[in-house]
């Protein structure tokens, strides 16, 4: 029986909905918290484990989640998935996939030397600079935290006092100031669920009445959409930049510069994208796992 072991920050739905679907595919399903991950060295026992379970030993490991944490354990947790990939155990999605995408910054500059179009964006720590880039950027700009998903921390700053004071904050606070010029799309973005080399389904989410965002988390409202042949191959170009086997691609209409890629995430969520289409995601991407696996059955 194939044996894959889930790094996860929670047993949630996700886990739940992967969980039933490894008992449709009569495939051993262990999930186990990421902070319980663990690396001997020089020792001769199992290099990487978590939860006292070697992943070594399992035919493919599923990161599910990265949960917070300082500096120090987000870089640890890295170095051991690394270290798990290098030594052949496959890893879904690979720690490269997981370091780009977690980076807004440096998941736009992969983007843009693939070839992908992005939204202009500026990114420092000053907030003279900001101002600067604010400037430049048209006077209307999506502020948003550098680490994050799902529409939370997005501010937009049309008015410069404002604009001083949000830069300032985020100065105080040390954090870097990530700037985008605001796209004036038509009420809609785009999200594609790549696995591997094909989009397994596409929402458009509309975008509350009122409000410029149109994340499901924030109140968008998702609807099947079929994709054409152009907005799936950008889609699997996107994933492929960033080195994702699985991805959440977020695609949005400019006006001016047509379809833009705004985003990539490598842990995506599924619970708007499998009610619109009825795609069984999570049963998908155990498939695809178990073909990855060093015992598939």
């Amino acid at each position: 029986m194939t044996r894959i072991v889930a790094l996860v920050s929670g047993f949630g739905r996700h886990v739940q909905d992967l969980a039933r679907a490894a008992r449709d595919l009569n495939i051993e399903f262990v999930p186990v918290a990421f902070p319980t991950i663990e690396g001997w060295i020089g020792s001769g026992r199992s290099s990487v484990s978590a939860a006292k379970i070697d992943l070594a030993q399992a035919d493919a490991v599923l990161v599910r989640m990265m949960p917070p944490g300082s500096l120090e354990q987000v870089i640890f947790r890295m170095d051991a998935l690394h270290r798990l990939a290098s030594e052949g155990t496959p890893v879904v999605n690979s720690p490269k996939a997981i370091e780009a995408s977690v980076d807004k910054y440096l998941a736009l500059a992969r983007l843009e030397r693939a070839g992908v179009a992005v939204p202009e964006t500026w990114t420092g720590e000053f907030a003279r600079d900001a101002l600067d880039a604010f400037e430049q950027l048209g006077g209307d700009v999506v502020v948003k935290p550098l680490f994050g998903s799902e529409g939370r921390g997005l501010a937009r700053l049309t008015d410069l006092e404002t604009a001083r004071r949000v830069f300032h904050a985020l100065e105080n606070h040390k954090l870097v100031i990530y700037l985008q010029k605001y796209i004036r799309h038509p009420g809609y973005d785009i999200r594609a669920f790549v696995l591997h080399d094909r989009v397994l389904g596409a929402i458009r989410r509309n975008a509350p009445e009122g409000d410029w965002r149109t994340n499901v988390a924030v109140g968008g409202r998702a609807e099947a959409i079929r994709l054409d042949h152009q907005t799936e191959s950008l889609a699997l170009n996107a994933a492929k930049a960033v080195d994702a086997r699985v991805a959440g691609v977020d695609l949005i209409e400019d006006s001016e510069r047509g379809l833009l890629t705004i985003e990539v995430n490598a842990v995506p969520g599924w619970k708007a994208l499998q009610a619109a289409t009825g795609v069984d995601v999570p049963l998908e991407i155990l498939k695809d796992l178990r073909s990855l696996s060093r015992r598939s059955s």
